[in-house]
C-alpha cells in the first residue's frame, strides 16, 4: 500500500509540474512580443534642435529602444523641426520622426515629395505655443509685436508655421509688420537676454528646458494667446483645424512672472514613419514608445501624456500596419 500511495503522489506531483509549466508558457506567450525574429540593422530618428523637447525625447527613447531591440542601431539626427523632419522621412533620409499634425497636413496639402508614403505610429503629446518677452516689456498681445524684432523659428520648423499663422490671425504680416528673426530655441533665450530680439515664439512640450532655464536667469512673461485669437487662427479651416485652445498651468514654469495659468494654442505631435518601414520593426518600435512613457516622462514631462487610449488617433495620417498590429495586441 505505501508503494501504491507513493506512486500516486509522484504522479500527482508530475501533473502539477506539467500544469505549472503550461501556465508559465502561456504567460510568456502573452507578455512577450510575437515570435517573429527580432529586427536587426540600423535606423535613423530625426529629432529637433539640440535644446528642444524632440531631441531630449529622442535621446531617452533611443536608450529604451536599445534595451528592447538590442540588434537595431538607432542614429539620432538633429533638425530644424517638424517640416524638415517630414521631408527627411518622406524621402528616405530618416526612418522615424516626430512632427506636429498641422505640419503633416501642410506637407500633404502641398503635395511634397513622398507625402503619400507617410504613416502614423502614435499620437504622442501636445505642443504648447509659448510667446516669451522680458517682464518689463510693453508687449501684452500678439498685435503689440508690430515693428518688433521677433524670433519666429527656423525655416523648417513647426514653430515657423504656427508663428506666421498667429501673426496673421492678429492682423500682422510676418514679413512686413514685424522684423522676423529666423532662429531656433537653442539660441532664442540668449538673444532675448542680450536684447537682440524683443520676443520669441516657441512651440513645444511643457516644460521646455530652454524656457525654464531662461526664466531662472532673467524675469520673463508669457503672452496670453486667448480663445479669440484661436478662433481667428482656425477660420481658414483645413490645416488650422489641428489647433485648439489650451491652458499652460501656472506651475509649468515656476519662475515666469505671470503667476497664473496662461491661455494658449496647442497642437498634437505624431510619431511618423512611412509605409515602407518593416511592420515587425514598427510594431516593436511603437510598443517601446508606449511602454517607456513613465520612464521617459520622469525627465521629459510632456511624455507622461502619451496615452494608449489616444495614441491610435494619428489624423491626418493613416496608421502604419505594424503600429495597428501593436494596438490590436494591446487591447485590454
Amino acid at each position: 500500500m505505501p508503494t501504491l500511495l507513493a506512486r500516486i503522489g509522484r504522479r500527482r506531483a508530475l501533473q502539477g509540474v506539467v500544469a505549472a509549466l503550461a501556465v508559465c508558457g502561456l504567460l510568456l506567450w502573452w507578455l512577450l512580443p510575437s515570435g517573429a525574429p527580432s529586427p536587426k540593422g540600423q535606423i535613423t530618428f530625426s529629432t529637433g534642435v539640440r535644446t528642444g523637447v524632440y531631441q531630449r525625447y529622442g535621446v531617452l527613447l533611443e536608450q529604451a529602444l536599445r534595451r528592447d531591440m538590442p540588434e537595431v542601431g538607432v542614429a539620432l539626427r538633429t533638425s530644424e523641426g517638424s517640416q524638415q523632419n517630414l521631408a527627411r522621412v518622406a524621402t528616405g533620409r530618416a526612418d522615424f520622426t516626430i512632427a506636429t499634425a498641422d505640419a503633416v497636413a501642410k506637407y500633404q496639402r502641398d503635395h511634397r515629395a513622398g507625402a503619400e508614403r507617410l504613416r502614423g505610429c502614435a499620437r504622442l503629446y501636445d505642443d504648447y505655443v509659448q510667446l516669451v518677452v522680458p517682464d518689463e516689456s510693453k508687449i501684452r498681445t500678439v498685435a503689440d509685436l508690430r515693428d518688433k524684432r521677433v524670433a519666429v523659428g527656423q525655416e523648417g520648423s513647426g514653430v515657423r508655421l504656427v508663428s506666421n499663422r498667429l501673426l496673421a490671425a492678429a492682423g500682422l504680416d510676418a514679413e512686413r509688420d514685424v522684423k522676423p528673426v529666423s532662429i531656433g530655441i537653442d539660441t532664442m533665450p540668449g538673444q532675448l537676454e542680450a536684447r537682440s530680439i524683443d520676443a520669441f515664439f516657441w512651440s513645444g512640450g511643457l516644460p521646455t528646458s530652454a524656457v525654464r532655464d531662461l526664466s531662472e536667469r532673467m524675469a520673463v512673461r508669457l503672452i496670453p494667446l486667448g480663445p479669440d485669437l484661436v478662433e481667428a487662427l482656425q477660420k481658414p479651416g483645413d490645416i488650422t483645424r489641428y489647433y485648439r485652445s489650451a491652458v499652460m498651468p501656472a506651475d509649468a514654469y515656476a519662475k515666469v512672472r505671470n503667476r497664473a495659468a496662461v491661455p494658449t494654442v496647442a497642437v498634437a505631435n505624431l510619431l511618423v514613419t512611412t509605409e515602407r518601414t518593416d511592420p515587425e520593426l514598427t510594431e516593436r518600435f511603437t510598443r517601446t514608445v508606449i511602454a517607456s512613457r513613465d520612464r521617459i516622462g520622469r525627465e521629459v514631462h510632456a511624455a507622461q501624456l502619451v496615452d494608449l487610449r489616444t495614441a491610435i488617433y494619428t489624423d491626418p495620417l493613416p496608421l502604419h500596419e505594424g503600429a495597428a498590429r501593436y494596438y490590436r495586441s494591446a487591447k485590454p
